[in-house]
């Protein structure tokens, strides 16, 4: 469950004579290069029957992405979605069925940084939220993105005890 920080020069690659090379794989291009460019383009976006692990103390395990709140595409980090649970502890304040609001909080799919840099997690992780965007549980479990601060998700921040 570890962030990956990554520039974007070393998703390029660099070839055999030490410049960068945006074209496809071919004579002069590295094992690295190909690799790269494999693993970064079978990240997608979190879409409709996505299943997700839920970060949270509300209750619920692993909700299955219904809607996607914004977007033609799908989610991704700091967006909310409509989920409905489908793994849930029995004493806890979210039931198995039921359709709940979330805010993604770690995505596979790399995000870019304004610093050039790009985050990714290993897993996807939401936090259950109720209509107004506040938290229903009480903590929050693992690594969280510091742009959820510019999606207003503030709340969501102070329950984390990381902060990536």
């Amino acid at each position: 469950m570890a962030a990956t920080f990554a520039s974007r020069c070393s998703r390029v690659g660099r070839s055999l004579f030490g410049g960068l090379s945006n074209s496809s794989p071919g004579l002069f291009t590295t094992s690295h290069e190909m690799t790269c460019s494999n693993y970064f383009s079978q990240r997608t976006f979190i879409q409709m029957r996505t299943v997700l692990k839920v970060v949270d103390n509300s209750g619920a395990k692993k909700v299955m992405c219904i809607h996607a709140l914004k977007g033609k595409k799908g989610a991704r980090l700091g967006d909310m979605i409509k989920a409905s649970v489908k793994e849930a502890h029995p004493n806890g304040k979210v039931k198995k069925g039921s359709t709940v609001f979330a805010v993604v909080v770690r995505a596979a799919m790399p995000k870019g940084r304004c610093d050039g840099s790009e985050v990714k997690f290993d897993d996807n992780a939401v936090v259950l939220v109720d209509k107004q965007g506040q938290p229903i549980g009480t903590r929050v479990f693992g690594p969280v993105p510091h742009e959820l601060r510019q999606k207003k998700h503030v709340k969501i921040l102070t329950l984390a005890g990381h902060i990536a």
